[in-house]
């Protein structure tokens, strides 16, 4: 089973930017789409960006034009470029694939500081 590890959160100032990674221990060519959620605490998980396999892409409002998700199949890694932090997009971030299983990363904790 393919394993995801989200990497590159941390302690940013509100304006600052973040790259998030997500790699795989296999190939992502063949998902149907890869996602990025995000969890405050005590709270659902919410939807952040979506990649489909042909590369088509899709965001949350709160988040349209600050953050491009991305993916390398050559890498297996999945992309979240975030940009104009804010304090509200303090997180927990995941990584998801869909394939033949729907998986998840442990996340990767952005803070924000206004």
């Amino acid at each position: 089973q393919v394993q995801l590890v989200e990497s590159g959160g941390g302690l940013v100032q509100a304006g600052g930017s973040l790259r998030l990674s997500c790699a795989a221990s296999g190939d992502i060519s063949n998902f149907n789409y890869m996602r990025w959620y995000r969890q405050y605490p005590g709270n659902q998980r919410e939807w952040v960006a979506s990649i489909f396999r042909g590369g088509t892409t899709s965001y949350a409002a709160s988040v349209l034009g600050r953050f491009t998700i991305s993916k390398d199949n050559a890498k297996d890694t999945l992309y979240l470029q975030m940009t104009s932090l804010k304090a509200e997009d303090t997180a927990l971030y995941y990584c998801n694939a869909q394939g033949s299983m729907n998986l998840w990363g442990r996340g990767t904790q952005v803070t924000v500081s206004s």
